[in-house]
């Protein structure tokens, strides 16, 4: 066997290593200068008024629910078909999720579906899509329905960097849009996210919470040469804010998110034609004319022609050297919120199904093409020796 082929690498330069020696020698590790150009080279990249970064996407969404007012004995609507953190941070403002089926071909949260479950309850105050794989969410219907019933909506755009959505850039259309910097996205901090608003009084509100509640900037505080000790706390807020350290990757990051994005759609490009006549989906794209993030890319084995699940298929892909993964086991069959809720395996039978065939393969730009090569090969030959396994079980 080959060196094995991780899932996900980053793809780290000279540039974001010298920028980041360049922090290291400035006396100045936490949030500061490099924190505060990183967010306008960001709201700019995505035609944002403001951004705000912060240490996980995770910790954005938490600043944006509060932002907007979530509390005990609120709903938000979400899909199931989401890392938790989506969902999680609805419980920790005490509120809870209404998980809605997602779209059977983009696995997207189905606007229809939110349809009924706001009639169904009086307490909805926010719709959180999450923009599956880089692939943006059907924006016009949610915002319709937020409009009528006087709702908000924060995006989970950790997969949606860069992603247009009927020419317009993911980050611009709603409330609140949050992403994600971890190690494994289109742009890459090791840890980190950013928020996009409009709204100047969301933006003020998650700066305060952003740092303990206080009202000054830490940087403003210990670097002014005048007195400058005084703060005030104004609100029990969290520690969520982004180090210098971390900006300085993004900086260099964000310039070549164009790039990272032109290679993982040719990646997928690659795959796309060679998996055609192989006994599996490859991803469906609504609106081609739109720019898809390719953050994954995610498979569909066809299990009625074949005698294997989709856990033998990736073992045996790990014979041929290439890490894959799953996304995502539905948040109604993980214990915590199985029990919490008391869901039914098919409660969500669209997400269900979804991740029973769900196979994602490697897709990043580290990736050279002999590496995609192998990827392509280990699929066939897979699906081979699937075939085989098929055959001895019918005779």
């Amino acid at each position: 066997m080959s060196e094995f082929l991780p899932f996900a690498l980053p793809l780290i330069g000279e540039d974001e290593i010298t920028e980041v020696v360049d922090t290291l020698k400035s006396g100045w590790l936490t949030t500061g200068k490099k924190t505060v150009a990183f967010e306008g080279q960001f709201a700019k990249y995505v035609n944002a008024s403001n951004a705000l970064a912060v240490n996980s996407a995770t910790s954005g969404l938490h600043l944006a629910l509060e932002a907007i007012g979530i509390g005990p004995g609120d709903t938000v609507i979400t899909t199931p078909y989401t890392f938790t953190a989506t969902a999680e941070v609805i419980r920790y403002l005490g509120a809870d999720p209404i998980l809605v089926d997602i779209d059977p071909q983009t696995f997207n949260i189905d606007p229809d579906l939110i349809r009924k479950e706001i009639a169904k309850h009086d307490n909805v105050k926010a719709i959180m899509p999450v923009h599956f794989a880089g692939q943006a969410c059907e924006m016009d219907e949610i915002l319709e329905i937020a409009k009528e019933h006087g709702i908000k909506v924060v995006e989970d755009a950790a997969h949606a960097l860069p992603t247009t959505y009927k020419g317009k850039m993911v980050g611009s259309i709603s409330d609140i849009t949050v992403y994600s910097f971890y190690v494994t996205k289109t742009i890459a901090t090791g840890e980190g996210g950013m928020i996009t608003t409009e709204n100047k009084d969301y933006l003020s509100r998650m700066k305060t919470m952003r740092l303990h509640g206080i009202n000054r900037d830490v940087f403003d505080r210990y670097t002014s040469d005048k007195p400058s000790w005084f703060y005030e706390v104004v609100e029990p807020g969290y520690k969520y804010n982004m180090t210098d350290v971390a900006a300085s990757i993004g900086i260099h990051q964000l310039k070549k998110a164009c790039a990272f994005q032109v290679r993982r759609a040719w990646i997928a490009e690659q795959y796309n034609k060679a998996f055609v006549d192989l006994p599996m989906t490859t991803p469906f794209v609504k609106r081609p004319e739109d720019t898809h993030a390719w953050h994954l890319y995610v498979l569909q084995l066809d299990l009625e022609s074949i005698n294997v699940n989709r856990d033998k298929f990736i073992e045996l892909m790990v014979e041929q050297g290439i890490g894959t993964s799953v996304h995502f086991i539905p948040l109604h069959i993980q214990p915590y919120w199985r029990d919490k809720y008391k869901y039914q395996e098919n409660d969500f039978p669209v997400a269900l199904d979804v991740f029973s065939r769900a196979v994602s393969l490697p897709v990043y730009p580290k990736m050279t093409d002999k590496d995609v090569n192998r990827v392509i090969e280990a699929v066939h030959t897979v699906c081979k020796k699937i075939t085989n396994i098929t055959k001895q079980m019918a005779s």
